[in-house]
C-alpha cells in the first residue's frame, strides 16, 4: 500500500472515529448542510438570479453529497424509538419549487441517466433536474422535522436510510447532469440535438415533444443567460 493510500485511509478512519465519538457534533454538521441545501435551492427556484442558477445548483448538490457520503460511510444509525414519530403535515410548497426550477432550467431540465450501473444492459431512463431537487428536498425536510423536534437519532437514521434508498442516487444523477451541462458549455463542446428527449417517452425519444436544440444554440441562448460562458469567452 502506498504512503498516499495509507495517509488517506488513516484520515478516513479518523473522521469516522470522530463521528462515532461525538455524535452530537456529527448531527449538527449534517443538519447544517441539509439546512443550507434546502435554503439555497429554495432561493434558486425563485428565479431572482437566473445567471447563477446552474453553478449554484452544481455547488450545492456537490456539498450535500459530501454529507451523504459521511452518512453512507457511518455505521448503521439506530433511532431511539422503535416506531417513527409523526412529523406532522408535510410542507405544501414543494410543487412551487419544482415548477420554479422547471421554468428556470427549460429546456435543459430533462436528461438521460442509467438508473443502476450494476444492472447488466440497463436502459437509460429520462429524468428532470427539477423533479430530482424537489424529491431530495422532500426527503431532507422529513429528517429536519425530527431534528428540530429534538429527535436527533431519528433524524440521522432517516437521513442515512433515505440517502441509501433514494436521495443519494437522485442527487448523484442530478449532479452528473449539472456537471455535464457546465462542462459542455465551458469547454465549448456543443451538445447533440436533444432529439425529442422527454420524461414521458423512452430515452430514444420516439414520441417526445421537446423542441430539438442544437449544441451551438444551447451555448448561445442557454449557457450565457445561466451565467456560463463558453471556454475562451470574454
Amino acid at each position: 500500500m502506498s504512503e498516499t493510500t495509507q495517509t488517506g485511509t488513516a484520515y478516513v478512519a479518523a473522521r469516522l472515529s470522530d463521528d462515532a465519538a461525538d455524535p452530537d457534533d456529527f448531527a449538527v454538521q449534517i443538519a447544517d448542510q441539509v439546512e443550507s441545501f434546502i435554503l439555497a435551492v429554495t432561493e434558486v427556484a425563485k428565479g431572482d438570479e437566473p445567471s447563477s442558477a446552474v453553478p449554484y445548483l452544481l455547488l450545492e448538490v456537490s456539498q450535500l453529497l459530501l454529507a451523504g457520503g459521511r452518512l453512507g460511510a457511518h455505521e448503521d444509525i439506530v433511532p431511539d424509538e422503535r416506531y417513527e414519530p409523526d412529523t406532522g403535515p408535510e410542507p405544501d410548497d414543494v410543487d412551487a419549487l419544482r415548477e420554479g426550477l422547471a421554468r428556470l432550467l427549460d429546456p435543459v431540465d430533462v436528461y438521460a441517466e442509467v438508473f443502476d450501473p450494476y444492472v447488466p444492459r440497463n436502459a437509460p431512463v429520462t429524468s428532470r433536474i427539477s423533479d430530482d431537487m424537489a424529491d431530495v428536498i422532500t426527503d431532507l425536510r422529513h429528517g429536519m422535522a425530527h431534528y428540530r423536534a429534538g429527535r436527533t437519532s431519528e433524524a440521522l437514521w432517516w437521513w442515512q436510510f433515505s440517502y441509501l434508498s433514494n436521495w443519494g442516487s437522485t442527487a448523484s444523477a442530478a449532479l452528473r447532469a449539472l456537471q455535464s451541462l457546465v462542462a459542455h458549455v465551458r469547454l465549448d463542446t456543443p451538445l447533440g440535438e436533444l432529439d425529442g428527449l422527454d420524461t414521458d417517452s423512452g430515452a430514444d425519444g420516439d414520441d417526445g415533444e421537446l423542441e430539438r436544440e442544437a449544441g451551438a444554440v444551447m451555448a448561445a441562448e442557454i449557457g450565457v443567460p445561466l451565467g456560463m460562458k463558453p471556454h475562451g469567452g470574454a
